[in-house]
């Protein structure tokens, strides 16, 4: 689906976080993740105001859920720092580096002072309530088809804790992932396309790259958008993992805020007013007594009840598509979720074992009209009504239209509500550390010694190397560059070690463990080749041993193997039995047997002999025997 998005006003701007390769932020701890659990602890948090004097709506939220927080540790990866007993050491000097780094990168101005602050977070995903974060570079920009795109901030902050075990009442977290040094990049909302968002996050994860600082893997980079249209609101949008998925999330929520402005436009049709939705809760429990839906019967099994709300001329409104298989009820369900697997509404019924002629009597019974509809939640009443508060709040947000919120992207490109959209009081000064001092000598150490973008890399190879762009863009990408240059150095031909280091190696991945190989394995195979103790077709038999056997040197499989190279006499000594054998389809072929000859010679040789070599001794023979 294409959108007129010039004429829709849509505005997005980007916020990267990415994971920096170095110590923990505040003390000297590996920056690792772990499975061992050596100890946990219990936390209960609770809201602070803001250094405006103000409390955050989300915090306030997360706080009404009374859960419990339970947070598992580990001695080698954890210390007092990261689990509130003692203050946070001074910021990881590295870490500060290469922040600077990714601020000159991004053609942003680094801050002449560090100050950290604290950002209210008490969803259990940091010990003490907040995260703390800093700015290090402003006014960055990034240059697109579309125009430019500002980058008024570059942060540098503490990552959160893991979850491991989500949960109404209790949530478990780990806290290996606490402090690990996150770099925070958020532009200008002057994107006004979804490619043109992609072009900006490639640019930016580009920009990171080449620090090789960064981390690599499934959580160590998180992209979130905030999207708006005109006449709809700004949606903060978390976890968008795939750079291919923007464009689609960024389409998918643009269809998402039309179709609500939709609804919104419907229900000032119908006359539809807030105070319309009147929070009324209909005990409809005796009506579902022989029902024959599993869901229903399983909460009065528990003891729980059927509650009810009327919804005044909201009917075939929260059935409506708002994007593909999503639906407004969908949106209520959301909402009702923190206390409720789900909600039954008019529009789906009846379904899921629920007869017409039970909702015909919840119909009179909430003695409805034509276009009235009812939701329903089968809970301890309780936890019904929570439930249905929620459900009421949602259709109550329909009449305005879009409302601003924090949703989470899902894989199809959809996305689900999570949380109120957090506003500006949420940040309070962090007293545990001094401000920072940027000198103007680190500033131009770094300055001076910026890494090359991937990109012009990639060029640099092409031009220099005369390598094909596809094995130069994956040498990159791969982060095999640095080892690649290292075998230009040694005396390696350049299109012999790209093609190695990415088709070979990416062939043998389907096979064996190529994680295990290192590049001390890769360099002293290819020191082999250049000592004249292997040839070349050997490597991919060396390498796929070692993958199996890291433990083993290249030399060592190579004899073990037999692939060291055979002396020419050898060699020559093979082939002329080979041609002995075949002397009949040489006298009748002469140069015409000459494939079939290398096909046979290869096979014996092949790993133990140049194979140039083998080529020009094979034709040798044949012209002995021809001429």
């Amino acid at each position: 689906m294409e959108f007129d998005y010039k004429s829709l006003g849509l505005k997005v701007g980007l916020e990267i976080h990415r994971q920096l390769d170095t110590k923990k932020l505040f003390s000297a701890v590996p920056s690792q993740l772990h499975d061992n659990v050596d100890f946990t602890f219990e936390r209960r948090l609770r809201p602070t105001m803001s250094e405006l004097g103000e409390i955050d709506q989300a915090a306030l939220e997360e706080f009404k859920r009374g859960r419990v927080f339970v947070y598992e540790g580990n001695y080698k990866y954890t210390d007092l720092v990261y689990i509130d007993e003692e203050p946070p050491h001074m910021p990881d000097e590295d870490a500060l580096k290469v922040a600077l780094q990714i601020t000159y990168l991004l053609n942003a101005i680094p801050v002449d002072e560090v100050h950290f602050m604290r950002k209210i977070v008490i969803d259990g995903s940091n010990v003490s309530g907040f995260q703390r974060t800093a700015i290090v570079g402003m006014n960055g920009k990034v240059d697109t088809p579309w125009g430019s795109v500002g980058i008024p901030t570059i942060c540098l902050e503490e990552d959160a804790c893991r979850i491991v075990e989500q949960g109404e009442k209790k949530a478990i977290y780990r806290l290996d992932r606490l402090g690990i040094p996150l770099i925070e990049i958020a532009t200008t909302p002057d994107i006004h396309h979804p490619e043109q968002a992609k072009i900006v996050a490639k640019f930016i994860g580009d920009a990171l790259r080449a620090t090789r600082k960064v981390k690599r893997g499934l959580g160590t980079i998180r992209q979130d958008l905030n999207i708006s249209i005109k006449g709809g609101a700004r949606i903060e949008i978390k976890g968008v993992q795939e750079l291919d998925m923007i464009p689609v999330i960024i389409e998918r929520e643009v269809q998402r805020q039309l179709n609500l402005l939709k609804i919104k436009e419907e229900l000032q049709k119908r006359g539809v007013k807030e105070e319309d939705l009147k929070e009324e809760f209909y005990d409809v429990t005796d009506i579902f007594s022989g029902t024959g839906s599993k869901i229903i019967a399983r909460a009065l099994k528990k003891g729980g009840k059927i509650l009810a709300i009327k919804l005044p001329k909201f009917r075939g409104l929260i059935g409506f598509e708002i994007q593909p298989g999503r639906r407004l009820g969908t949106e209520m369900a959301d909402r009702a979720r923190k206390y409720v697997k789900g909600i039954f509404h008019i529009d789906e019924l009846p379904n899921y074992g629920i007869s017409q002629e039970e909702v015909d009597r919840v119909v009179e019974r909430l003695n409805l009209g034509e276009f009235d509809a009812f939701v329903l939640v089968a809970a301890e009443e309780e936890i019904a009504k929570k439930a249905l508060r929620e459900v009421l709040q949602r259709a109550r947000e329909a009449i305005s239209g879009v409302p601003e919120e924090t949703r989470r992207a899902l894989p199809d490109g959809n996305t689900q509500y999570m949380r109120p959209l957090p506003g500006k009081a949420r940040m309070y000064p962090e007293t545990d550390i001094p401000p920072i001092f940027m000198s103007e000598e680190l500033k131009k150490e770094i300055l001076e010694n910026l890494p090359e973008y991937p990109q012009a890399k990639v060029g640099r190879y092409v031009k220099a190397y005369k390598i094909d762009k596809s094995l130069a863009q994956t040498l990159v990408d791969d982060e095999r560059d640095e080892l690649f240059e290292e075998l230009i150095a040694m005396g390696i031909k350049p299109s012999l070690a790209a093609s190695i280091l990415v088709v070979v190696l990416k062939g043998l991945k389907k096979e064996v463990p190529t994680d295990n190989i290192t590049e001390t394995h890769i360099k002293d195979a290819f020191k082999l080749l250049l000592e004249d103790k292997i040839a070349k077709e050997a490597l991919e038999e060396i390498f796929k041993e070692l993958a199996l056997h890291p433990e083993r040197t290249a030399l060592q499989v190579a004899e073990e193997k037999g692939l060291t190279l055979l002396s020419e006499e050898e060699v020559e000594k093979i082939i002329e039995e080979i041609v002995r054998e075949n002397i009949d389809v040489v006298k009748a072929k002469g140069m015409g047997a000459m494939g079939m000859l290398m096909g046979r010679a290869m096979a014996k040789l092949r790993g133990k002999a140049d194979g140039k070599l083998v080529n020009q001794l094979v034709r040798k023979k044949i012209q002995e025997l021809t001429s």
